[in-house]
């Protein structure tokens, strides 16, 4: 069975209380729920299980995707905020794509349709593909490139 990981980046903690007008009223909690439920109707829900996971931690997240790399298993990733500056962040994701694995880049907000210095993902260039914009769709968006892959 492959591992899947969610990988959520600074502040996505704060999902519900933290800019609701711009984020939504959606809570981390409910994100995962989400996502869990939409992987079980999968046709192919019993290949993969998700490994969601949220920190603020640059250090963890890079740590992760290392994890990633070694276990084998595609990501889904909001790096949020380390988005657009991390070079860090983008060194280890390339990892993840130079090892043939999958990486999704999520954001629940359009980076385009907001200030400026969103405009540019240090991530997006190693991706395999980039989803942004639908709320928490995106990551359900994210989950079925995967999936569809796995199969």
């Amino acid at each position: 069975m492959t591992t899947v990981f969610v990988l959520n980046g600074p502040n996505l903690g704060r999902l519900g209380s933290r800019e609701p007008d711009v984020y939504g009223g959606g809570t981390l909690v409910e994100l995962r729920a989400a996502l869990e439920a939409h992987a079980a109707g999968l046709a192919n829900a019993s290949d993969f299980s998700l490994e969601f996971r949220q920190t603020d931690s640059e250090t963890e997240l890079i740590a992760w995707l290392h994890n990633a790399v070694d276990s084998s298993s595609p990501v889904i990733m909001n790096p949020a905020a380390f988005t657009h500056y991390s070079y860090a962040l983008r060194d280890a994701a390339a990892q993840v794509t130079s090892a043939g694995l999958t990486l999704i880049e999520v954001h629940i907000t359009n980076p385009h349709a907001r200030e400026q210095f969103r405009h540019t993902s240090v991530i997006s260039g190693v991706a395999t593909g980039v989803i942004a914009g639908f709320g928490f769709d995106s990551y359900i968006l994210g989950l079925d490139a995967v999936a569809r892959r796995l199969s």
